[in-house]
């Protein structure tokens, strides 16, 4: 008994359900689960309550409004789905559920892969590059339609291009657009068309579906033969929302296949008001250019003269302008004269006088000679004066007067006679030869020459 002093305290329910909750939400998210709904209700509120069981087990689901109104079709009895969203505990009666946020068909998240996949590829290939989409012709002579006949797209197609273009002639290639190998056909009638060459323009449409009703045009033999069209495409396949592989290899896309005959097709009624406004405007134009004629004809007209009366004005004309050419003539001549005068007094004036150049020549030529003289006597003086001095400076003149040179053997003159030792070689060079000596004292002696 002592020890139950001590256990910690009992849970209530609430609190057992919300601890259980708190773990639901933390440890599982993010599951698709796949099922049959059973027992399915949906409240005034407007939220979907049912059972998703398999042959084994079930669970309890609950759909709220707010993700109830993102669904595209209601929830039926007995549907296979599959469902993603909050895994969690009703605390109120402690039952395992699972709050939905998204609901799909079974086996779309295959397909969805698939598309994925096959879309990432022909991408990469080029498939879709923008550099490769044709221009739509603005006229075309005859419109082509890719479709199944008992489709109502075909019905809004033809429909839409009679009231908009209803004299462009239409050609259907029929083919199934939905179940079993109709990618295959829906590729054939492309290539058939392709092959005729008897359409300017080309739209491949069907009405709208789930992904399974438009799966054909997102298989492979058919985007490709999209592609490799030799005419211009336009894909007109499901609702605004709707997105094949079709409508990316297209040349253009358009949301509905009314959208895609709208594209294609002139507007016939706006083609008659443009015809309206050329025709008005050519009306206009031509009244214009009537008018700018007529007035250019009255105002020649009245430039019109009779021949006899316009050769008296040329022969008036010409008379003055031969008077007028006489008096410029005369003009010009006395002009040159004058020039001509002016010329002959300034060469006068500039003439020069010879015999006064030519005295002054001759005397410039006498003072040349006797300054020319005066320089050399002055020059032949200055240089014997020069050989005198040199001679009086020659080294063998002071030679001459009994004087020697003496070097040592490096050649070098000797000048103080302390820098002499004794038994050292010197030569002495006299006026006549040169011999060598030896120093015999420690000094030099008074008189070499003794």
């Amino acid at each position: 008994m002592q020890s139950d002093l001590f256990a910690p305290a009992a849970l209530s329910v609430s609190e057992l359900n919300a601890i259980a909750a708190e773990l639901l939400d933390s440890q599982l998210s993010g599951f698709w689960i796949s099922g049959e709904i059973s027992n399915l209700t949906r409240a005034a509120s407007g939220h979907y309550y049912f059972s998703l069981k398999d042959d084994r087990a079930q669970v309890r689901c609950a759909m709220f409004k707010h993700a109830a109104m993102r669904l595209d079709t209601p929830l039926r009895e007995g549907d296979h789905v599959e469902v993603c969203g909050k895994i969690s505990l009703y605390e109120a009666r402690g039952e395992f559920q699972i709050n939905v946020n998204e609901v799909r068909q079974v086996g779309l998240g295959q397909l969805f892969a698939r598309y994925e996949r096959l879309k990432k590829q022909l991408q990469a290939e080029g498939i879709f590059a923008p550099e490769n989409k044709q221009m739509l012709p603005e006229n075309p002579r005859v419109i082509g339609i890719v479709s199944s006949l008992a489709a109502a797209a075909l019905r809004d197609v033809l429909t839409t291009l009679r009231r908009r273009a209803p004299h462009i002639p239409v050609i259907v290639y029929p083919t199934p657009v939905q179940g079993s190998g109709s990618e295959q056909h829906i590729a054939q009638a492309i290539y058939l068309a392709n092959q005729r060459a008897e359409v300017d323009v080309l739209i491949v449409c069907r009405g709208g579906g789930s992904i399974e009703d438009l799966w054909a045009f997102n298989e492979e033999v058919v985007v490709r033969a999209i592609a490799a069209s030799h005419l211009p495409i336009v894909s007109g396949v499901g609702h605004e929302t709707d997105f094949t592989l079709s409508d990316f290899a297209a040349d253009v896309r358009a949301p509905t296949p009314t959208g895609a005959a709208e594209l294609v097709s002139p507007n016939i009624a706006d083609m008659l008001d443009k015809l309206d406004d050329m025709h008005t405007r050519l009306r206009d134009n031509l009244h214009r250019q009537y008018q700018n004629a007529a007035q250019n004809v009255d105002f020649l007209a009245r430039q019109l003269q009779h021949p006899k009366q316009k050769y008296h004005l040329q022969r008036t004309q010409l008379t003055q302008a031969t008077q007028l050419l006489r008096h410029a003539m005369r003009q010009q001549i006395q002009q040159q004269q004058h020039r001509l005068a002016r010329y002959e007094t300034a060469v006068q004036h500039a003439k020069p006088n010879v015999a006064q150049a030519t005295q002054r020549v001759a005397y410039f030529q006498a003072a040349l000679r006797t300054a020319q003289q005066n320089y050399l006597s002055g020059s032949l003086k200055k240089v014997a004066q020069q050989a005198e001095l040199l001679e009086a400076l020659s080294p063998h003149t002071v030679l001459q007067r009994g004087f020697a040179i003496v070097r040592n053997t490096r050649g070098q003159v000797v000048r103080d006679a302390d820098s002499l030792r004794k038994g050292q070689k010197l030569n002495l060079q006299l006026a006549h030869g040169a011999t060598d000596v030896v120093v015999a004292a420690e000094q030099m002696q008074t008189d070499l020459f003794e």
